[in-house]
C-alpha cells in the first residue's frame, strides 16, 4: 500500500465492514431517513469545531465567516449533495473518521478540548452517523479540504469492504469544508423531491444552530430552509402567540390553535428545553390501540424520534418536543429510551405538564373545560393506571352529575357541597347520560338533594376501583351495597316517609326471595326507591353493575356475582300483591318473576328468560281481561 501522500490509495475498512454496514443499515436504523438526519448533524458539528477553533485562530475563518449547510438535488442524476463550510478534513482525517467504524473525530475533538466543550454544541459522539448513507446510496464520495490547508482529498466507498483516498483539484473542492455526494439506489431516488428534502430537513435538523439552504436541482437559486435558530430556546417574552401557533401546527400536523402552551427550560441534573402543545381538537390518533405518544426528541437540537417515550399514555394528546443537553447520540440513538436521563426528564416533564393543567383548570375554568371535553376520557386513565399521581389527576377531573346541568363538576366543589351526614361521593356508571338520570337507583338520592356523578366512559369503572378517596371521602357507587341514605336528612320542607314495613310487606319479600332461589342473592326493602317498585344492586363486596357488565363483555368474568333486588315496600303495586291470600299463590309467583324482570329491564337488561316472561306476561293480560 503506497504512502505518496499525493496518490490514490485503496485501503481496507478496519473491522469486518461489511458486517458492521450490514449491523448499521438493518438493524441499528429502523427508518432510512434518518440519513440525512446524520449527515446534517456531521455537517453541523463541522461548523462547530471551526468555530471553536476559530476563537484562537480567527485566520481560518478568512472572508467566509458565517457557518452554512447545503443540500443539493440532482433528480436526473440521482444524486443529492450535503455541504458545509466547516472545519475540513485532511487525508489522515478522512482515513480516521470515514474509515474506521466506532471511531469519531468529534470524540477525539471532545477529548481535546477537554472542559471547554460547554459551548462547542457537539451533537455527534459515535463515527457511525455517516454510514446511515449506505442505507439509499450504492456509493458515496466524500471531498473535502481542510480550514488553512491548500490541499484537498477525495473519499469513495461502496460500503462494501473498502475505500479510496485521492487528492482532488481545488478547484473541484469547496474553498473550506466537506462536500458529502450520494449515488442513490434506484429505490431511493424518491429523495431528490424537493419537498420530500425540504420537510425532513426541517422536521429532523431544522433547529441545528446553523442556516440551511436546498438547491432544488442543479442551477436553481438556494433558498432558506432553516436559519439556524431554534424557537424553543429563545426567551417565552420574545415570542409571539403566532409564532407559537405556526410551530404548534408543524409539530403537530394541526391546524386548529394549541389549547395551552407550556414552554420551559430545566436546569439542574438535567438540562433541557421543553414546547409541548394541548391541542385544541381531537387528533385522528387519540384512540389508537398502542397509545403511543408522539412527542418528539432532540438532543442539543437535533431530531432522533418523533414517538420518544416521554410522557405517560394517558397524555398521549399532548404534542411538541424535548430538546436535552445531556442525552448522548451514538450507536444506541434508537434505543436511547433506556436511558436513566430519558426517565428522568419523563418523570419532570410529566409533572410539569400536570401541574400546569392544575393551574389552568384552577385560573381558567372555561379554558380548561374546552380541554376536558376533548381529552378528559383519556386523562382517566391516568386514574387507573398511575398510582402516584392519581391525586393531581383527580385534582383534574371533570363530571357530568345529577346536579351540574350541561355542565362540569370537579370533585373539590362537589365535596365542598356534600350534604349534612354524607359520607361518600357516590356515583352511578352506565354507557348514557340519560338512562343513568332515569334510573331508579337514583331516586332515594335525588329526594334527599344529594349530588350523583354520572360516569358514562368505560375507563370510569376501572379508575373508581383504585382511587379509595378524595379529600378522604371514598368513591361508592349507588348501584352496590346499601344506600345509608337515612343518615342525610331530607330538604326543609320535605315530608318524612314511613320507613316502617308491614307484616304482610315482609311476608311478600320472603315470597319473592323464595320464588326466584338461586337468581337473586337477596330480596330486601328499599330506603333508594321512592317511585319505582323495584332496582337491582350489586352486593357490597365485588364490582358493581357496570363494572361487572364490562368484565363480563371482555370475558375477564368467571362467575357473575348474584344481585340483590331490592323492593320498594311503599310502593301501591307491591302492598297489593302483598295483601293477596293464599289462594293467589300462582298469581303471586308469577309477579315476582315479573317484578325480577322489571328490575333487569330497568338496568338496561333483558328478561332472565324471554319465553317465561312472554308466559308470565300473557297470564296477566289473560287475568287482568277476566277480571274486568
Amino acid at each position: 500500500m503506497t504512502t505518496d501522500t499525493k496518490a490514490t490509495e485503496t485501503r481496507a475498512f478496519e473491522a469486518d465492514v461489511s458486517r458492521l454496514l450490514h449491523m448499521m443499515v438493518h438493524s441499528v436504523y429502523s427508518d432510512k431517513d434518518v440519513f440525512l438526519r446524520e449527515l446534517i448533524s456531521n455537517a453541523a458539528d463541522a461548523c462547530e469545531k471551526l468555530r471553536f477553533e476559530a476563537v484562537s485562530r480567527p485566520e481560518l475563518l478568512a472572508d467566509d465567516p458565517k457557518p452554512r449547510i447545503s443540500i443539493s438535488a440532482d433528480p436526473d442524476n440521482k444524486q443529492i449533495t450535503v455541504e458545509d463550510n466547516g472545519i475540513g478534513m485532511s487525508r489522515d482525517d478522512m482515513a480516521e473518521a470515514l474509515g474506521t467504524i466506532a471511531r469519531s473525530g468529534t470524540r477525539a475533538f471532545i477529548e481535546r478540548v477537554g472542559s471547554s466543550t460547554e459551548d462547542t454544541q457537539l451533537i455527534g459522539q459515535f463515527g457511525v452517523g455517516f454510514y446511515s448513507a449506505f442505507m439509499v446510496a450504492d456509493r458515496v464520495d466524500v471531498v473535502s479540504r481542510l480550514a488553512g490547508s491548500e490541499e484537498a482529498w477525495r473519499w469513495s466507498s461502496d460500503g462494501k469492504g473498502s475505500y479510496e483516498i485521492a487528492p482532488a483539484p481545488l478547484e473541484a473542492a469547496p474553498r473550506r469544508g466537506t462536500r458529502v455526494v450520494l449515488h442513490l439506489m434506484d429505490d431511493a431516488v424518491s429523495y431528490t423531491g424537493s419537498y420530500r428534502l425540504e420537510q425532513l430537513a426541517k422536521s429532523q435538523s431544522g433547529h441545528v444552530p446553523v442556516p440551511i439552504t436546498l438547491v432544488e436541482k442543479p442551477g436553481a437559486e438556494a433558498r432558506d430552509i432553516a436559519d439556524g435558530t431554534a424557537l424553543w430556546v429563545r426567551p417565552k417574552s420574545e415570542i409571539k402567540p403566532e409564532e407559537y401557533t405556526d410551530f404548534y401546527r408543524g409539530v403537530a400536523g394541526q391546524y386548529d390553535e394549541p389549547a395551552a402552551t407550556i414552554h420551559f427550560r430545566a436546569e439542574g441534573r438535567q438540562e433541557y428545553s421543553v414546547l409541548a402543545f394541548v391541542p385544541g381538537s381531537r387528533p385522528f390518533d387519540l384512540f389508537d390501540q398502542d397509545r403511543k405518544g408522539r412527542m418528539k426528541l432532540y438532543v442539543r437540537r437535533v431530531f432522533i424520534t418523533d414517538d420518544a417515550d416521554l410522557l405517560p399514555r394517558y397524555l398521549r394528546f399532548v404534542r411538541g418536543l424535548v430538546d436535552s443537553a445531556d442525552l448522548p447520540l451514538n450507536v444506541s440513538r434508537e434505543m436511547i429510551q433506556e436511558s436513566p436521563l430519558l426517565a428522568a426528564i419523563r418523570k419532570g416533564l410529566t409533572n410539569r405538564v400536570l401541574g400546569d393543567l392544575v393551574k389552568l383548570a384552577e385560573n381558567e375554568a372555561e379554558a380548561y373545560a374546552s380541554i376536558w371535553e376533548n381529552f378528559g376520557v383519556v386523562l382517566k386513565e391516568g386514574l387507573y393506571e398511575d398510582h402516584e399521581r392519581r391525586e393531581q389527576l383527580l385534582k383534574l377531573a371533570r363530571f357530568r352529575s345529577t346536579g351540574s346541568g350541561e355542565g362540569w363538576r370537579g370533585l373539590a366543589d362537589y365535596v365542598a357541597a356534600m350534604k349534612e351526614g354524607q359520607k361518600a361521593i357516590f356515583f352511578m356508571a352506565g354507557d348514557d347520560r340519560a338512562r343513568l338520570e332515569a334510573s331508579p337507583q337514583l331516586e332515594g338520592f335525588k329526594a334527599r338533594g344529594i349530588e350523583v356523578l354520572l360516569l358514562t366512559d368505560p375507563v370510569d369503572s376501572f379508575w373508581v376501583t383504585m382511587a379509595p378517596d378524595f379529600d378522604g371521602k371514598p368513591f361508592k357507587s349507588v348501584t352496590q351495597g346499601v344506600a345509608e341514605l337515612s343518615d342525610i336528612p331530607l330538604p326543609d320542607g320535605a315530608a318524612k316517609p314511613d320507613t316502617a314495613t308491614t307484616p304482610e310487606v315482609e311476608g311478600f319479600l320472603a315470597f319473592v326471595k323464595a320464588a326466584l332461589g338461586d337468581a337473586v342473592s337477596d330480596v330486601k326493602a328499599s330506603d333508594r326507591l321512592t317511585e319505582s317498585a323495584v332496582c337491582l344492586v350489586a352486593p357490597e363486596h365485588g364490582p358493581d353493575r357496570q363494572f361487572e357488565r364490562l368484565l363480563n363483555a371482555a370475558g375477564r368474568l368467571d362467575k357473575a356475582a348474584k344481585p340483590i333486588l331490592e323492593i320498594n315496600p311503599r310502593h301501591q303495586r307491591v302492598l297489593a300483591l302483598a295483601g293477596l291470600g293464599e289462594d293467589e299463590q300462582a298469581f303471586k309467583d308469577d309477579a315476582a318473576h315479573l317484578l325480577y324482570d322489571e328490575a333487569r329491564v330497568l338496568d338496561g337488561d333483558k328478561p332472565a328468560d324471554a319465553r317465561a316472561f312472554s308466559d308470565r306476561l300473557a297470564r296477566l293480560i289473560a287475568r287482568g281481561i277476566s277480571k274486568g
